[in-house]
């Protein structure tokens, strides 16, 4: 790359890329600006950088196409999805095919410089590894930031049976099929898995199957000779041999291509392969570990998987429950993810207050553990230190709608926080309907900010300055 500080910024919100271009300029950074995903690939394609803010919403493409057309020809580029909590399933999503991470709008100074700085010194420190050949995907194992790999499993009961299959499956050579959505932790389990074997001290490979195109998959899984196929610059060594002795985790195994799935298939049960351009057999000996979010048993029925390489997989399987179904585990993992943050920052946190975690067991996590880990985070950047206090809440999280059990006659009620309207204060009373009003509008239209601006008639800076002004207006209160 041309320079190690450049940054494009790709956003179709004209303010927000003047403001994160002059903050980060003030930075020391250098930066390049696009209005649309096309003038963004564009402008990467003329200029370079090495690191990439992207929008996800943008007006003629989303950001997972500007990150598969960047990470294609330069995959040790960086690339940071800005979001929004409305999109955070399918920021969740990208991460997998190589985002380097999501920072959520409204967005932190405090937070967008330390993942920038965190992305470019983990890009420096890793490129001299980096071997590019001309294909679409790059050329190693997909390089996920850790959900926490130390992650406790949780106290309900549903945490524990999980926690007893993993116990006893663990010793064996089985293959294991984890299900469960997205940031849930299922590479984490997989990893418990993988430390409590015989295989211990032996590799453990993480793939993204979604990234194996039936054009790359012989060369991604099992390595290629020099001179193979166009491109083939020098011999390379595939994903099984890198895993000689330990484990594979196929991550989302329903994204296989068919063909793929038949070479896979052949693979495990013959316990050997070739690599692309070569005639010799080569032994291998690893243990197969895959996760889905999507049922296999169900793909199979409609032709999308075979049955037969399900039947070599699903020697045993493992659901994952997501958060909203084991919420008794929510006060454990908020005390985790505090002092991980506590540690990160440098503060002191005393815990939460009654109204914030309250807040967390309201929620509905549709990111699931990922989710929760961001959250928190975000609030402690907010935070000095002591009680983590409602202010510092996403505004998704505080206008919450009250579950149908929990609600009385009101049926819109809302979960807003506790602003106490005094006296005759008219002025106070209508900034709480007008907020009131914003939150009822975004969860009609599931968060999306341009489709609410459009329906309040305003326009989308408008509506993010009185979410700013009100969340302001009640740290005052505080």
């Amino acid at each position: 790359m041309t320079n190690s500080n450049r940054i494009l910024i790709i956003d179709d919100d004209l303010d927000m890329c003047q403001l994160l271009s002059h903050f980060l300029q003030r930075k020391g950074f250098q930066t390049d600006t696009a209005h649309s995903g096309n003038k963004g690939l564009a402008k990467f394609n003329e200029t370079g950088a090495d690191l990439v803010l992207c929008d996800f919403r943008l007006g003629d493409m989303d950001g997972r196409k500007v990150l598969q057309k960047i990470k294609s020809s330069h995959p040790e580029t960086a690339v940071i999805i800005i979001t929004g909590y409305s999109d955070i399933k399918m920021a969740v999503d990208v991460m997998r095919h190589g985002a380097f991470d999501y920072i959520i709008k409204p967005l932190i100074p405090e937070e967008v410089i330390s993942v920038i700085n965190k992305a470019i010194n983990e890009s420096s420190s890793s490129i001299a590894t980096i071997t590019t050949i001309a294909a679409p995907i790059a050329s190693s194992p997909k390089k996920e930031p850790a959900l926490i790999t130390s992650l406790p499993m949780g106290n309900s009961a549903v945490a524990l049976d999980m926690i007893k299959q993993i116990q006893l499956v663990s010793p064996t050579n089985y293959s294991v099929l984890l299900y469960g959505e997205s940031g849930t932790g299922k590479e984490v389990a997989a990893n418990i898995i993988h430390k409590a074997s015989k295989r211990k001290d032996k590799p453990f490979v993480a793939i993204d199957c979604g990234t194996l195109t039936k054009e790359l998959a012989g060369s991604e899984l099992f390595g290629h000779l020099k001179g193979s196929f166009t491109g083939a610059l020098a011999d390379k060594e595939g994903f099984f041999a890198a895993g000689e002795g330990g484990t594979l985790f196929l991550d989302e195994v329903s994204n296989l291509p068919i063909e793929v799935q038949a070479t896979l298939l052949r693979v495990l049960q013959e316990r050997k392969y070739k690599q692309v351009g070569s005639t010799k057999d080569i032994e291998t000996d690893v243990r197969i570990i895959v996760a889905s979010n999507e049922n296999l048993y169900e793909a199979c029925k409609k032709g999308k998987f075979r049955e037969d390489l399900y039947h070599r997989l699903n020697e045993f399987s493992i659901s994952i429950s997501p958060l909203r179904e084991r919420k008794e585990d929510i006060p454990m993992f908020a005390a985790y993810f505090i002092k991980q943050a506590a540690t990160d920052l440098g503060r002191v946190f005393d815990g939460f207050s009654a109204e914030v975690m309250q807040l967390f067991l309201n929620y509905d996590w549709p990111g699931n553990l990922r989710e929760f880990s961001n959250v928190i985070r975000r609030a402690a950047l907010l935070s000095a230190g002591g009680t983590i206090s409602i202010n510092t809440l996403p505004w998704e999280i505080i206008g919450n709608p009250v579950k149908e059990s929990e609600q009385t006659s009101n049926p819109g009620q809302l979960v807003l926080p506790d602003r106490k309207v005094t006296g005759t204060d008219l002025k106070d009373a209508a900034s709480q309907a007008e907020y009131a009003t914003i939150i009822h509008v975004l969860q009609q239209v599931k968060f999306n900010k341009t489709k609410a601006a459009e329906a309040l008639k305003i326009d989308r800076k408008t509506l993010y300055n009185k979410i700013k002004q009100y969340e302001e207006s009640n740290n005052g209160r505080e």
